[in-house]
């Protein structure tokens, strides 16, 4: 055992047991996490956490030191952002997707109360990093969207002329950089939650939202 090894797995336990009352929801872009959350929430009288409305603020809290990624991506113009690398290139260098910025999540449901029930979604919860901060596995589940089904729901928001890809200097290529990160990205999320054996669900254009939610809230065993 390497020296404070043991200490850092009593804090992830203590961190668990404090955050018994959350339920998290992963996954890929496009998966329709938001959306069953907020039903969920509604449902059971539940406190939603939304992740993605909290990029902004936990990209001012994270120093250099903390998130290197993250602050060479906020020196980059939009082109540097979009365009001009590879998609792949992308995938390894996007911040949340290396899991900066996870530990001023878990910090902001440490002040939250027990009760009400905390229901957690986004992108950034990434399966590695959930997973020890889980009392029980069934508290989490991760969203997988087909490529069908991410096609349907970005053209159903997609407005022409708005968005950050409309700030590139070729909008079209932006945005095929951007799908193919994001395929890979839930390829990605798949292959790591099947090793850690936590729950997936496969979201394709067949299924509504009543079908999903039910899915999730029978995988959450409520």
């Amino acid at each position: 055992m390497r020296p404070g090894q043991g200490e850092e797995v009593t804090d992830a336990a203590e961190i668990a047991a404090r955050l018994r009352h959350v339920f998290w929801i992963g996954g890929g872009s496009g998966a329709g996490k938001s959306t069953i959350a907020r039903r969920l929430a509604d449902r059971y009288g539940w406190r939603l956490y939304a992740t993605d409305d909290v990029m902004r603020e936990h990209a001012g809290r994270a120093t250099p030191e903390e998130a290197p990624l993250l602050h060479r991506f906020m020196a980059m113009d939009m082109d540097e952002r979009w365009v001009n690398r590879s998609p792949e290139v992308m995938l390894e260098t996007f911040h949340w997707f290396r899991g900066e910025g996870f530990g001023l999540i878990v910090e902001d449901l440490l002040r939250l109360r027990p009760e009400p029930r905390v229901i957690v979604e986004g992108f950034r919860l990434l399966p590695h990093l959930v997973k020890p901060l889980l009392d029980a596995p069934q508290r989490a589940v991760w969203l997988l969207p087909t490529p069908d089904f991410r096609r349907a729901a970005f053209r159903s928001r997609a407005v022409p002329g708005e968005g950050f890809v409309w700030r590139t200097s070729d909008p079209a290529r932006a945005g095929r950089n951007l799908a193919e990160r994001d395929r890979m990205f839930t390829t990605r999320i798949e292959e790591e939650a099947e090793r850690l054996r936590l729950h997936t669900i496969e979201v394709d254009t067949t299924m509504t939202e009543d079908d999903l939610t039910e899915r999730v809230a029978r995988a959450f065993r409520l």
